[in-house]
């Protein structure tokens, strides 16, 4: 156990251009005042979502680390400096709930080995509120995160993932860059059953969130382009 380390606290971050107050619970943007030092998945989002949420002039007097998928081993590491003297140390992912299909888990990875006292605050995370408007089995779900994107490796994951789906009577979960989103979509359609459930949500919690269910059978006749936003994928077979 290390000793006189400070805290790492998990701050959650809109899913979007949102206003972070209409999104984020007010003491967990109060809590922001309190932080010198955060480690977040790219700086410049990061200066803007604080500069939002309320820091607008103390931005300069802040210190970030990144922390996202080009850093190594040996920087992440490093981090554990930051909590010297009792310092606290917040997580700030790009989206959503930091650690979570995101490179911030390293950090409180590392936080545990260290003994040092992890507090997640409340946030939206768009899995869970997915789950929430899908109308699928939110009993037993499995987040499956990226699957292949080669075609052919893609349509064989997508076979699998509903066979399973529609033996546990699990909702699937899954999540894709947004310039793929519609070739994901064009090989769910092509692989799975009629009868099997997809819902599409994408820009969620935003003015022009699409949220829809349907039968694959029904999705063929829609003709939806997702196009580039930012969506998640959820199936039951």
């Amino acid at each position: 156990m290390e000793n006189n380390k400070g805290k790492l606290y998990l701050i959650p971050s809109p899913l979007g251009e949102n206003d972070p107050a209409e999104v984020i619970p007010e003491p967990v943007l109060k809590s922001l005042e309190g932080f010198r030092t955060f480690v977040v998945e790219e700086i410049r989002t990061a200066r803007r979502y604080l500069s939002k949420a309320g820091l607008k002039g103390r931005i300069g007097e802040l210190e970030f680390h990144e922390l996202n998928e080009h850093t190594d081993q040996a920087t992440v590491e490093s981090y554990i400096r930051l909590f010297d003297e009792g310092n606290d140390v917040a997580l700030i992912s790009e989206a959503g709930l930091p650690a979570v299909a995101d490179p911030g888990a390293q950090l409180v990875a590392l936080a545990h080995r260290h003994g040092i006292e992890v507090v997640p605050a409340v946030g939206p995370s768009s899995l869970m509120l997915a789950l929430m408007a899908s109308g699928l089995n939110g009993q037993s779900f499995a987040f499956c995160g990226y699957i292949p994107a080669k075609t052919e490796e893609r349509r064989s994951r997508l076979r699998t993932l509903e066979k399973v789906s529609g033996q546990l009577k699990q909702t699937q979960i899954l999540i894709e860059t947004p310039y793929r989103n519609d070739s994901l979509f064009a090989d769910i359609l092509a692989v799975c059953s009629a009868s099997t459930k997809v819902c599409v949500a994408a820009n969620i919690t935003m003015p022009d969130a699409y949220i829809k269910t349907k039968k694959v059978s029904e999705w063929k006749k829609e003709g939806l382009v997702i196009g580039k936003r930012p969506c998640v994928f959820l199936i039951l077979a």
